[in-house]
């Protein structure tokens, strides 16, 4: 029997090693190398647990500047890619209830994300797969300082997705799989 994998450790190795290794985000790189992206594991057995861990996350970039984002992992509980997104829409609108829309925004990653207009073996889906469900808590504006320096802002999704399809669904399932350790 193996063990279970460390999501915090998988999750490290996937922006290391997908994240910035394949530029899927242009910005990520700056953030790995100072040190800056805090990584926070979160079972979501428990939905409202899970909703009070997001807003602690808040609360400790309130009070932490020299942390830019949190990846907090889901680690239990969100298998389900559909459990994943209501959970996900409760999130969002707590945050804009709560005073932090414009504050901070949620990006989101799954082992099963699909895109609304995307067929689920759509290698393009992989910009938003990840090895465990997760919400990347991103300071709004760090996001707008690093958009307003890179040369074509608009342009990286389609970059995107054309690598994810040029790389293939068999490539990255496997590549996505061994990261998560099965």
């Amino acid at each position: 029997m193996t063990a279970s994998p460390d999501p915090l450790v998988a999750t490290r190795a996937w922006v290391e090693t997908f994240v910035v290794a394949r530029d899927v985000c242009p910005f990520a790189g700056r953030e790995v190398a100072r040190d800056t992206i805090r990584y926070v594991a979160i079972p979501a057995h428990d939905r409202e647990a899970a909703l009070l861990a997001l807003f602690d996350e808040c609360r400790h970039l309130d009070e932490t500047p020299r942390v830019e984002t949190t990846l907090l992992v889901l680690t239990e509980g969100l298998e389900d890619f559909d459990d994943y997104l209501d959970l996900l829409a409760i999130a969002e609108a707590l945050l804009a209830e709560q005073g932090y829309e414009g504050i901070y925004q949620l990006a989101s990653f799954h082992p099963d994300y699909v895109f609304a207009d995307a067929e689920p073996e759509d290698p393009a889906n992989f910009t938003n797969r990840s090895p465990f469900p997760m919400w990347h808590l991103l300071r709004e504006a760090g996001l707008e300082r690093a958009l307003d320096h890179h040369p074509d802002p608009a342009g990286i999704p389609e970059r995107n997705i054309a690598v994810m399809r040029e790389l293939g669904q068999a490539t990255l399932a496997r590549e996505l799989a061994a990261l998560k350790g099965s």
